[in-house]
């Protein structure tokens, strides 16, 4: 029997006019035709005195105050959240972010960020696909030991997630990978969208069933009771049909429903019905939670993470500063700080577990690694984020800064120089350093504070002033960074209009032995690169370098990414086509010197694909050839 589906537009909108005497926002009520939803008006409004600014903290609050969440975190239980308005983090950077060209990490870079997400509070971590190879499944495996098992004062620790396709083989390496963690949680996905099933599973609707509950039954066999559940391509999914298969899911044991806008097409009022609809009309779902996956296809990914969140989704899937497959990933710094500003308003008093002031670290660690650059305009994090030029905008700014800011740099961990009240200098010593980068939010050791002080000393040297972003390049060139193969030592370089442009080189292996190698280029940095192509020997393509100034004035320091790919090295295999995928790494430098931060960079760039070379096997084939894009 066919469904009818009412064609007036939803009666909810994440803007109504709100009214502060009205109660709490009520839950959306459901007619006798179980397909036609009614969500009431919105009964916020902010009082006409108040300034529009999300979380200004008062001025008698300290830092720890101002920016840790005003309700506790719940009790973790799989498939329940004991208090209504809390909204889980899922964290998908070190899966689907990681499928960014260009953003292939090494196992040492995954436990960094997995341990940044754990400062930030992220109550999930999508650690990886430990199926796709050897080198993803001891990743996952490692900071499922690590990070999944470093419980904090407050009880919190974050669940340890592994995705897997329906199949045994995939589902037991993920659960081999992350039954070490004190919460563990396998992800298993299946498309259900009726071109996906034709075309690419080429299965019927039972059989789609039939795979989809042996996949969660094998996993409660397995010991694992903490098992979410993707019906790929649920947007463009027959209703009915969702409505049944997560059903099914729910009868064999699944505890969360991740409902995925996996091509990005929904619009935000498409996605809240889409998650209002399977509420009112899943058998069973009341025993689960129920999660929204948007990609950023049509660039509503943020706005249809709440629009589901406001009909009832009580987990958010996320990657840091977006990235992901394509146009990317609903951002976490942009779907938390939008709750944290328009919960209580909005929103019917949603929050977050997020401490936000590790915000910014996170964002620099994830562009350092992977090597995607945010662009200057993107929210929250982007470099003009919280930048005032216009003279009307920076009158206001004077006069109170509430008139154009509704979040403050400090409630993501961005200080403002100006602000700061030390200015450091060739002068400043080591404690003024660490006490600016604890304020930036770095937490360095000795080891690396020691390292980045004489690095910071040099510059300061050249500089009358070492800015903020002087800092944060030198933390980035420093210390996010793969780990050394080969070290930079000396470089000397002749270029002009009289001659040939040549490169001399020094690089120290890890060994502590030094090696020199002398080239000709046609320009500094071309002649510099072919020097230290002679001495590592390793043949591979230059895709891309860019060079950037962090600041102002001829002195300014530069920052350069490299992307190369290796030649002749092996290959993953894609899922689907069984056709190798090549893959590309990034690195970057920073220094005063152009020539220098490019060379630096291009070592960085071999450091992490020597590394990883080292940790890959030399054949990976899947035997199922479903891709990976839930």
């Amino acid at each position: 029997m066919m469904a009818s589906f009412s064609t007036a537009p939803p009666k909810f909108c994440i803007s109504h006019k709100l009214n502060p005497k009205s109660p709490l926002l009520s839950p959306p009520h459901f007619s006798s035709n179980r397909h036609v939803i009614h969500f009431p008006p919105n009964p916020y409004s902010p009082p006409k005195t108040a300034v529009s600014c999300c979380s200004r903290s008062p001025a008698t609050a300290t830092p720890q105050q101002a920016h840790t969440p005003k309700r506790r975190r719940p009790e973790y239980i799989p498939n329940h959240i004991p208090d209504p308005n809390y909204v889980r983090v899922f964290d998908t950077t070190l899966r689907d972010g990681e499928q960014s060209p260009g953003a292939t990490l090494t196992s040492k870079e995954k436990l960094d960020i997995a341990r940044q997400l754990a400062r930030l509070g992220v109550d999930i971590i999508e650690a990886g696909f430990p199926a796709a190879s050897k080198d993803d499944f001891e990743a996952v495996k490692m900071i499922a030991k690590e990070v999944g098992n470093a419980v904090d004062v407050d009880g919190y620790v974050p669940v340890i997630c592994g995705l897997s396709r329906c199949n045994e083989k995939d589902v037991r390496s993920a659960w081999d990978a992350v039954k070490y963690a004190k919460r563990p949680r396998v992800h298993v996905f299946i498309a259900t969208s009726a071109i996906h099933m034709e075309f690419k599973l080429r299965k019927t609707k039972e059989e789609v069933v039939e795979i989809a509950t042996n996949a969660v039954k094998l996993l409660r066999s397995l010991g694992c009771n903490d098992i979410e559940f993707s019906p790929e391509d649920a947007g463009r999914s027959d209703r009915e049909y969702l409505f049944h298969i997560l059903a099914e899911v729910i009868k064999a044991g699944a505890t969360t429903l991740n409902i995925p806008d996996t091509v990005g097409i929904t619009t935000p009022d498409e996605f809240g019905s889409l998650i209002a609809d399977i509420k009112a009309n899943t058998v069973g779902v009341e025993n689960v939670v129920i999660s929204t996956h948007c990609q950023n296809d049509l660039g509503l990914s943020t706005a249809n993470t709440l629009s589901g969140a406001l009909a009832g989704a009580r987990q958010v899937e996320c990657t840091i500063n977006g990235i992901g497959e394509r146009a990317g990933n609903a951002s976490l710094e942009e779907v938390v700080m939008a709750i944290k500003c328009r919960g209580d308003h909005v929103l019917g008093g949603l929050y977050t577990g997020i401490n936000t002031r590790h915000i910014t670290m996170a964002s620099k660690m994830v562009e350092e690694y992977t090597g995607l650059h945010v662009q200057p305009h993107k929210a929250i994090v982007g470099a003009n984020a919280f930048a005032h030029e216009s003279g009307i905008h920076q009158d206001g700014m004077l006069k109170h800064k509430g008139t154009y800011e509704i979040i403050s740099p400090e409630d993501i961990g961005l200080e403002r120089s100006n602000d700061a009240g030390i200015v450091l200098g060739k002068l400043s010593g080591r404690h003024a350093l660490n006490d600016r980068l604890k304020e930036l939010g770095y937490e360095l050791d000795e080891q690396q504070l020691g390292t980045l002080f004489w690095r910071f000393k040099a510059i300061a040297e050249q500089k009358k002033r070492v800015t903020d972003a002087d800092l944060i390049a030198l933390v980035s060139d420093e210390v996010f960074q793969p780990e050394v193969v080969w070290k930079l030592h000396d470089l000397q370089v002749t270029c002009g209009t009289l001659g040939l442009s040549t490169a001399t080189v020094k690089l120290i292996d890890a060994n502590g032995e030094g090696h020199i190698a002398c080239s000709v280029g046609t320009g500094p940095v071309d002649s510099a690169f072919n020097a230290i192509d002679i001495i590592v020997k390793e043949p591979v393509t230059l895709l891309e370098l860019s060079v950037n100034a962090i600041t102002e004035g001829i002195d300014a320091m530069a920052t350069t990414r490299v992307l190369i790919r290796g030649e002749n090295q092996h290959a993953p295999t894609h899922a689907l086509t069984d056709e190798p995928v090549e893959r590309t790494f990034s690195g970057s430098g920073s220094e005063l010197d152009i020539v220098v931060s490019s060379v630096k960079a291009y070592i960085s760039a071999l450091n992490k694909m020597l590394a990883f070379k080292q940790q890959v096997p030399k054949k990976t084939v899947s035997a199922d050839r479903t891709p990976v894009s839930a």
